[in-house]
């Protein structure tokens, strides 16, 4: 009996010892893991208060090509975003809204005295017309070219209105005093004549204007005219963006 006994305190002994053993050892590991766990506090970057983004990424608005650079009269307006490339000539009063690309890479393109070639359009010139007709685009005064159009080696004569959305193609004419209607295709070689509405793919004629009318081209242009004033005073003649590059050098020490 004594020795039953002996032999159960024996065991209750070795199984708190081992008990409390575990317990340490699981304790242990706890406070490992919570210590490894922690994350440590991030450091933020403040920038600094005079910092300022600029956005480097641009695309040039006069493309010289060989000899040819493109001449933009004083007070005509040229959007920030337009392309004019080559053998292109914008005369005085005129303007070429936002996006538009003239690409006088293969022959003469000419804007008029008091004209507006309007957004995104494309104002193209071959190296020759197949009609024999001189293949450099000329768009003469007072004349409004509405948005989205695409020009290429077509002659535009004073006092007209090209439709937004047109096309005229090689060699075509448009000649004084004409309307062209939104959506209109001029193929190749087609001419429009003086004091008429013209519209449809290909183009056809609608209707003789009115002397109303024609009298209206010219106060559209002049309108639009003056609302370029309004756009041009707020574009400065030069980029300030070396303003930051002297900035940069400065700070890394490079005399200015």
């Amino acid at each position: 009996m004594a020795t039953s006994l002996a032999r159960i305190s024996r065991r209750g002994v070795t199984s708190a010892v081992s008990s409390n053993l575990i317990r340490r050892y699981f304790a242990a590991e706890a406070v490992a893991v919570t210590t490894t766990e922690v994350p440590k506090p991030k450091s933020e970057v403040t920038p600094s208060p005079d910092r300022v983004k600029w956005d480097y990424r641009g695309q040039r608005q006069i493309i010289p090509l060989g000899q040819w650079l493109p001449k933009v009269a004083v007070d005509a307006y040229v959007a920030p975003n337009v392309v004019l490339a080559g053998q292109v000539t914008v005369w005085d009063g005129s303007s070429v809204w936002n996006g538009a690309v003239l690409r006088g890479d293969l022959n003469k393109i000419t804007v008029g005295f008091c004209s507006n070639v309007q957004e995104r359009c494309v104002v193209h010139a071959a190296w020759s017309s197949p009609t024999g007709l001189p293949a450099e685009t000329l768009i003469d005064r007072y004349v409004t070219v509405g948005a989205y159009s695409l020009l290429r080696s077509c002659t535009i004569e004073p006092e007209c209105i090209i439709g937004q959305h047109s096309i005229l193609m090689e060699g075509s004419l448009v000649e004084t005093r004409s309307i062209l209607e939104a959506g209109s295709v001029v193929p190749p070689g087609r001419r429009i004549p003086s004091g008429e509405l013209w519209g449809g793919n290909p183009a056809r004629f609608i209707r003789t204007l009115t002397n109303e009318e024609t009298l209206e081209i010219p106060k559209l242009a002049v309108a639009i005219n003056h609302l370029s004033g309004d756009y041009f005073s707020e574009f400065l003649p030069y980029s300030t963006v070396y303003l930051e590059v002297e900035k940069f050098k400065k700070s890394i020490g490079i005399a200015v």
